[in-house]
């Protein structure tokens, strides 16, 4: 698979969590204790058969991050 997204972190999926309608799949990075966050459709992650300890990449296209602090 070629993609034009540069932004590819590679990890294991550590968590998923499937809800009525939304998915929240969590993924540790490779080399550190960072976890990337994700809300996938329900059929997304059944069609994808997401499972904990599987191998996963993190593909991150963005116009805009936004950080807030106190």
């Amino acid at each position: 698979m070629r993609l034009s997204t540069r932004n590819q972190l590679t990890g294991t999926i550590a968590d998923v969590d499937v809800g009525a309608v939304m998915a929240v799949v969590k993924i540790r990075l490779d080399g550190g204790d960072q976890v990337i966050t994700s809300s996938v459709t329900r059929d997304a992650a059944l069609d994808l058969d997401l499972k904990v300890g599987q191998p996963a990449t993190v593909f991150i296209k963005s116009t805009e991050v936004t950080i807030g602090v106190e």
